[in-house]
C-alpha cells in the first residue's frame, strides 16, 4: 500500500486522517459513516494536514478502534487492519468496508444512538430521509415508480429551479412531511433523485438524464 500516494489525495468521502484515537464516541461516528457509505480507510498516525506523525505502538489505537467498532457501533462495524511503515514511522491503516446491514448507529456521550454518513471530508448526522434510504437499500426490492401528480409537480419544479428541500416540496404538494418524505425516499431508491446533505441543509436534485413527462 502506497501511503504517501493515498495521503496526497487528501481527506475525502473514503479517507480520513487521525493523529491518534482519543475518544470511543468520536471514532465510532467515523466508523459508522464509512460503513453507511461506500466504506473507507482511516489512517492513524497521520495529522489532518497530511503530515505523518507515526505511532509508538499500534496496540492502544487498535484496541480503541476494535472497542469502538464492537461496543459503540450498532450493529457492530467490521474493520481490517494493516500496519505500514513510512520513513520509519508506523501508520495503522483501518479499512472499513461498505456494510450490507445498514444503517449503523454510533453511541454518543449522552447514551443516544445516531446514524452518520460521510459527505466529502466530513462526518455528518444522517437525516430521517437518509436513514430510511439506508434501511431500504439493504433490502432486495423491485422499485417501480408510478408518476402521480405529486411526482410530476416535483420533477417540473426541479427542471425550473434545480433543487428542492423537504419543506419546499411539502408546501408544493400541500402534504405532511411524513407523506413528502415517503415520496422522496422512493424516488431516491429508484435513482430518480439525488440527495445532498451539508451541515446546514439537505436538498434534492434530479438525477442526470431524467425529465418530467
Amino acid at each position: 500500500m502506497n501511503i504517501k500516494k493515498l495521503i496526497l489525495q487528501g481527506e475525502g468521502t473514503t479517507l480520513d486522517f487521525k493523529k491518534t484515537i482519543t475518544s470511543n464516541e468520536k471514532i465510532a461516528k467515523s466508523l459508522v459513516a464509512f460503513a453507511n457509505n461506500q466504506g473507507g480507510k482511516l489512517l492513524v498516525g497521520v495529522a489532518d494536514d497530511g503530515r505523518i506523525k507515526g505511532l509508538k505502538s499500534e496496540d492502544e489505537e487498535r484496541y480503541m478502534l476494535e472497542k469502538s467498532a464492537s461496543q459503540f457501533c450498532r450493529p457492530a462495524v467490521d474493520i481490517h487492519f494493516e500496519e505500514v511503515y513510512v520513513d520509519d514511522k508506523l501508520v495503522l491503516v483501518a479499512d472499513i468496508p461498505e456494510s450490507d446491514t445498514k444503517p449503523h448507529y454510533a453511541l454518543d456521550e449522552h447514551g443516544k444512538w445516531w446514524a452518520y454518513i460521510r459527505i466529502q471530508d466530513k462526518t455528518v448526522l444522517a437525516s430521517k430521509i437518509i436513514v430510511d434510504v439506508l434501511k431500504q437499500s439493504s433490502q432486495p426490492q423491485d422499485q417501480v415508480i408510478v408518476y402521480s401528480d405529486n411526482e410530476r409537480k416535483l420533477l417540473t419544479y426541479l427542471e425550473e429551479n434545480g433543487r428542492i428541500t423537504l419543506k419546499q416540496f411539502s408546501k408544493l404538494i400541500r402534504a405532511s412531511y411524513r407523506k413528502t418524505q415517503k415520496i422522496l425516499v422512493s424516488l431516491i431508491l429508484a435513482g430518480v433523485l439525488l440527495p445532498h446533505t451539508s451541515e446546514k441543509e439537505e436538498y434534492f436534485t434530479q438525477a442526470a438524464g431524467l425529465q418530467a413527462s
